[in-house]
């Protein structure tokens, strides 16, 4: 009989752990039940299938940005610099598990999974209007919506470039994303 009700943050790190070792694919929810001595019921309480570990996942880099948000040296930067802030502190979240991420993404993109890749559309939408609202921008219309649109770009590349280079130091990081924010019509539309 299983001893242990986990709460939800210790489900997902003890999957995030076995996923270290096995990898995202070959990990299965009975065996972090296993490794947890609970039975499936006491995971499907918090999470209702295994992609919903990744959306917690990627709500711990969102908290992450939200603590950078509360930072009384961010009401003083330019408009571009606090989206590089906070971005930074959005990829930082996530850091410890950096390959993992990566491999949990390509698990949402998948041929089989339309519905994993439509949420995951919705998933970018959301977190780039968090990153606005905790940069503070306030366009309207027209210049709202193309803003958005420049941010869920410049937000895409720089996320696969960090995953894609995790040899490469925060600098380079931060510069290719100053470079997003900074040129063409965003770089405008942030002035």
């Amino acid at each position: 009989m299983p001893r242990s009700t986990p709460t939800a943050d210790k489900i997902l790190d003890t999957a995030l752990d076995l996923a270290e070792t096995c990898g995202w694919e070959r990990l299965y929810l009975h065996d972090v039940a296993a490794a947890l001595d609970c039975d499936l019921g006491a995971i499907a309480r918090h999470y209702g299938q295994k992609d919903d570990l990744v959306e917690a996942w990627l709500d711990r880099a969102d908290q992450a940005l939200f603590e950078r948000a509360k930072g009384a040296d961010l009401a003083a930067l330019s408009a571009s610099k606090r989206l590089e802030e906070l971005h930074m502190a959005w990829l930082a979240g996530m850091a410890a598990h950096r390959a993992l991420t990566g491999q949990m993404l390509l698990y949402k993109l998948e041929l089989g999974h339309i519905h994993l890749q439509a949420g995951a559309l919705l998933r970018v939408s959301r977190t780039v209007q968090w990153w606005r609202e905790a940069a503070r921008r306030q366009n309207l219309h027209l210049s709202r919506v193309a803003e958005e649109s420049l941010l869920s770009a410049a937000f895409l590349r720089s996320f696969v470039h960090w995953l894609r280079h995790p040899e490469e130091n925060e600098a380079d990081q931060r510069a290719l994303l100053r470079r997003l924010l900074r040129c063409g019509p965003l770089g405008w539309l942030l002035r």
